[in-house]
């Protein structure tokens, strides 16, 4: 095998965009709403909503590759690096499940779930950033980020410098 299965390769994509756009929107588009802001609602209904999307496509990814396998190690990989990256790969898996269940663990121990998408008639916190589960949530995503970061690096270090091809291993087109 010398690519991902069709369904990861769309997922993959599909979750790149949605992270990208979640920890984007976490970092600043919400961090700069103060909560006395009636746009919150809003942007936290996205936010929240799109975690959980991601939760439910990351836990569906993760048993199909579980299913399916990977493709071999591209022919000539130092073995040192082919471990990094199988570590790097797996850490996204538990970076984005942690990132995504932190979340719904801080929305549930205010009741932002019911605030949010229900109109409960609560005070959102004064300030999220107050909050410990808040803290261990930012600190998930600031780790995700990195990750993602070394993720794509090493993606692009592959394509374009050691020009191994190991970009059409999550590509849908044939070589």
């Amino acid at each position: 095998m010398t690519k991902y299965h069709p369904f990861l390769i769309a997922l993959h994509w599909l979750l790149a965009l949605g992270i990208i756009f979640s920890l984007l929107a976490g970092s600043f588009m919400l961090a700069e709403t103060p909560t006395s802001d009636p746009s919150i609602i809003n942007k936290l209904a996205i936010h929240m909503g799109m975690g959980i999307v991601i939760l439910v496509l990351t836990l569906l990814r993760l048993i199909t590759r579980l299913r399916t396998g990977a493709p071999a190690p591209i022919a000539g990989t130092p073995e040192k690096q082919e471990k990094i990256a199988r570590l790097t790969h797996w850490l996204l898996y538990l970076g984005v499940i942690a990132m995504s269940v932190s979340g719904i663990v801080l929305a549930q121990s205010i009741d932002l779930g019911n605030i949010v998408f229900f109109g409960a008639d609560k005070p959102l916190p004064q300030d999220f950033e107050a909050l410990d589960l808040f803290e261990f949530h930012e600190t998930i995503g600031s780790i995700l980020m990195v990750l993602i970061v070394v993720h794509v690096g090493a993606a692009i270090y592959h394509q374009h410098i050691v020009k191994d091809g190991i970009m059409s291993r999550m590509s849908f087109r044939n070589k």
